[in-house]
């Protein structure tokens, strides 16, 4: 069966922690990792518009020596009401991996469950683990090790964010803080997930309505922070680091 990355918690902790180390070695080496070579094609389906995550992905695969098949799937018989069983057939006789963004959570589902070949999420309404990878990353430059630190998220704690920063972060052992209104807090099921993990990992979650206590002694940017409380609709907060 192939290894899909459907949401954050599709790695374990070991396996995070060496595509992390890994995605390190590679910015050192940006072209030493030709391991698409040949190349081979990675198709990459857009139902969503796109700028940055159709460029990263198409960058990224021609840089591993890959070819980047980018499509809009509106132009498609998939736009035309096209199954998503029939999708995965097509591709899996021509291409090495296929990346999706999409809507609900169900159809990336669906198209992993009768592909051949490895299916990614490149955004769903449920989850960004893609994302939440590159901003472990970036913790990791700035402040070294993931494990034990704390990370707030300040916004709809129901959002696809909120919960890959919920999975992603306690799989790398961090403590994850999501501050929303109460009618905003994450899912049962991604909460309970995430308890899950953190009771392995040694990281924790904490669910709040109070975004000023959610960021005492987080490692996050304030300016970011103060963003996205106020396009919750919380009053405006000053907060410094």
């Amino acid at each position: 069966m192939p290894k899909h990355f459907l949401r954050d918690d599709d790695l374990s902790p070991a396996e995070q922690a060496a595509v992390l180390e890994l995605a390190e070695e590679m910015k050192k080496d940006r072209f030493g990792y030709r391991t698409l070579a040949g190349p081979l094609p990675v198709a990459v389906l857009f139902d969503k518009p796109s700028l940055r995550t159709r460029v990263s992905f198409a960058v990224g695969i021609a840089e591993l020596g890959g070819y980047p098949l980018v499509i809009d799937t509106q132009t498609t018989h998939f736009g035309r009401g096209e199954t998503i069983e029939d999708v995965a057939r097509v591709m899996s006789a021509q291409v090495a991996a296929v990346a999706w963004r999409t809507f609900e959570q169900e159809r990336i589902e669906a198209l992993a469950g009768a592909s051949a070949v490895p299916v990614i999420n490149a955004l769903t309404d449920q989850f960004h683990p893609c994302q939440i990878l590159a901003d472990l990353q970036t913790i990791r430059a700035h402040f070294g090790s993931l494990a034990g630190r704390t990370l707030t998220f300040l916004g709809d704690g129901s959002s696809n964010m909120a919960h890959s920063y919920l999975l992603g972060g306690v799989t790398a052992g961090m403590n994850v803080r999501i501050a929303a209104p109460e009618s905003l807090h994450p899912s049962r099921e991604v909460r309970a997930a995430a308890d899950r993990i953190a009771g392995q990992t040694g990281g924790g979650t904490e669910i709040t309505a109070d975004p000023g206590a959610a960021c005492t002694g987080a490692a996050t940017s304030a300016a970011l922070s103060c963003f996205l409380a106020i396009d919750s609709g919380w009053p405006t907060l000053q907060l410094s680091r």
